[in-house]
């Protein structure tokens, strides 16, 4: 009897450990990464994104992003590792407005387990453009070509991580209100940089219609041969109607995209040719997508600046 006893509380003891386990386990899985490192597991989608994560949450974040440079985020589809950053992060940012279209259900689907933030949430009907090319309602993504409303993304991941992160306030808020700075020296150098290009050559042409936020931001006209979302097809129609754009308006350089096969633009440009007017490529913009990581272009400050140093130097 005395043995039996023995033997069963020793299983007792084993089916106790094993249950411990396991509860030690879902509740690891519960609070993220977050409780592994003392930092906060941060997946981003674009780079844009990313880089202010890293600004704003230093020491006390471990930031990652889904989409690395040349990376077309209209047309972006989620990949198995990318599944598993999403599952294991503690906080998700994405840029919302549909920029991300094909990810729409999966965001869903996380707000009920975890924080995850549209960085274009404190946005209002004013500050945004519409997209009629997209439908009814629809506005244009590309809200980081206007440093400052990039400024209110900011304060969306600075308030998004306090609130996870009580405890760093201070430090984000820091952080926060030095990179803010850096944007608003950033917001003073672009239109100080376009005053210098005569007004009747302030036209952008690029590929797609990105840079719509910037041109009403610094004072240029902006056309693309695609519409906002590069999922949207262009035909002989409008590579006709951009062509005669820049032969009446006597454009003499248009830029390609680093996330945007060039030969759509190239298309206009051979179009100008046989019509007698010669249009150059005036350089790479950074539209969708920053530069490769380690490099200037692979910071969101960089790559505005790149931008903007490209677009005077060609129209000035």
């Amino acid at each position: 009897m005395r043995k039996t006893f023995k033997t069963n509380s020793a299983l007792h003891r084993f089916m106790m450990t094993i249950v411990f386990l396991a509860v030690a386990a879902i509740v690891t899985s519960a609070c993220g990464q977050e409780a592994g490192n003392g930092k906060l597991i941060i997946t981003a989608t674009t780079g844009m994104i990313t880089d202010v994560v890293q600004q704003v949450g230093g020491e006390y974040v471990e930031a990652s992003g889904l989409m690395g440079a040349g990376i077309d985020p209209h047309l972006y589809k989620a990949s198995q590792g990318d599944v598993k950053k999403l599952d294991d992060a503690d906080v998700v940012f994405y840029n919302g407005l549909h920029l991300e279209g094909k990810m729409a259900e999966m965001f869903e689907e996380l707000e009920q387990r975890k924080p995850t933030v549209a960085v274009s949430k404190y946005l209002t009907e004013e500050q945004l453009h519409a997209a009629p090319d997209q439908g009814a309602g629809m506005h244009d993504p590309h809200i980081w070509f206007n440093v400052k409303l990039w400024i209110s993304a900011t304060e969306v991941i600075r308030d998004t991580l306090i609130e996870k992160d009580p405890s760093h306030a201070d430090y984000y808020k820091e952080h926060a209100a030095a990179y803010i700075k850096e944007l608003e020296k950033l917001d003073a150098y672009a239109k100080e940089q376009m005053a210098l290009i005569p007004e009747a050559s302030r036209i952008l042409v690029t590929a797609h219609d990105a840079f719509g936020y910037f041109g009403e931001a610094y004072g240029l006209t902006v056309t693309g041969l695609q519409g906002m979302n590069t999922m949207s097809e262009y035909g002989s129609k409008d590579v006709s109607k951009l062509r005669d754009f820049l032969v009446e308006k006597k454009i003499k350089a248009v830029f390609i995209e680093s996330s945007v096969p060039k030969k759509s633009i190239e298309s206009v440009i051979e179009g100008a040719r046989k019509l007698g007017h010669e249009v150059t490529i005036g350089g790479e913009l950074f539209s969708d997508a920053m530069g490769d990581a380690g490099t200037v272009e692979g910071t969101y400050i960089g790559m505005v600046k790149h931008n903007v140093d490209t677009i005077v130097a060609a129209l000035k």
